[in-house]
């Protein structure tokens, strides 16, 4: 029987693998008695353990169910779930679930919560050509921003306030089909009257308020939070002096930003360039 084995230090799905497979060869299981067990087949469980299959927090528990092993694996699970997020970006997601409006400046790439699938898929894609991502650590990005899409779906959803850079709407990401999609969908968003989307133009020059991507909160206590990123880092802010300021920029950007009528002019414009 062939044996695939795993470097753990490899990705946290790879130790997340490794110690199932430890856990259970240790008790002298075959992969079909700890399937049972647990309530999977045999095949999802070699899944697991060789990494090619990325695992779910019920998975973590029954494992913990299984072996009594407490809270180990459930543990384990929650550091693979949040080893590709930078920092402050899990707290950041949390609080953004409870938000009553959500305000976002980008740069270069669409905002997440707006991606569509494909466009999401080809930007994490190259992050793991490149080597700085798993493909564990893609999928699991890519299920923690779906997530986070579904709750803009929901009876009590926040207001998304999105302005764009010109360069998200210019910057071809995963060809011009998928570039195409993703802007339809924008047309698409601004129609919904829980979104408001405007594109920051190349000729605001040096009056954009901001240089770094940011998200602001308002919560629903009317507390603000906020969340920046730089190249590797994230950054979540807290001061009330810091917000204050970033409130402010933010509603300079505003003003200084196309309006949604102008906006979809200029993204329908691009748009039907790349049909």
């Amino acid at each position: 029987m062939n044996r695939r084995e795993l470097d753990p230090n490899e990705s946290p799905g790879a130790h997340f693998g490794a110690e199932i497979r430890r856990s259970r060869e240790e008790r002298g299981w075959t992969q079909q008695q700890l399937a049972h067990r647990m309530g999977y087949s045999a095949v999802h469980v070699s899944a697991v353990e060789t990494g090619r299959k990325s695992p779910t927090e019920r998975f973590a528990r029954m494992a913990d169910t299984a072996f009594e092993s407490g809270t180990q694996f459930t543990d384990m699970f929650r550091d693979f779930r949040t080893a590709s997020l930078l920092d402050g970006f899990e707290e950041y997601a949390a609080q953004e679930a409870k938000a009553r409006e959500i305000r976002v400046f980008e740069i270069g790439v669409i905002p997440g919560l707006l991606q569509t699938p494909d466009y999401a898929r080809a930007l994490i894609g190259a992050q793991v050509k490149r080597g700085t991502r798993s493909k564990e650590e893609a999928d699991e990005w890519i299920a923690i921003l779906l997530a986070r899409q579904q709750r803009l779906a929901a009876f009590d959803a926040p207001l998304l306030h999105s302005v764009l850079d010109e360069s998200c709407i210019r910057r071809l990401v995963g060809g011009r089909e998928v570039m195409a999609q993703q802007l339809a969908a924008l047309e698409q968003h601004i129609q919904s009257p829980g979104m408001i989307i405007q594109v920051a133009p190349y000729t605001m020059g040096e009056d954009r308020p901001f240089a770094l991507p940011v998200h602001l909160l308002t919560l629903r206590d009317r507390s603000l939070i906020g969340y920046s990123e730089s190249e590797g880092q994230g950054h979540l802010q807290r001061d009330p002096s810091a917000l204050l300021a970033w409130d402010r920029a933010y509603h300079r950007l505003q003003v200084g930003a196309l309006s949604e009528a102008a906006s979809i002019e200029l993204i329908r414009a691009v748009r039907e360039e790349l049909e």
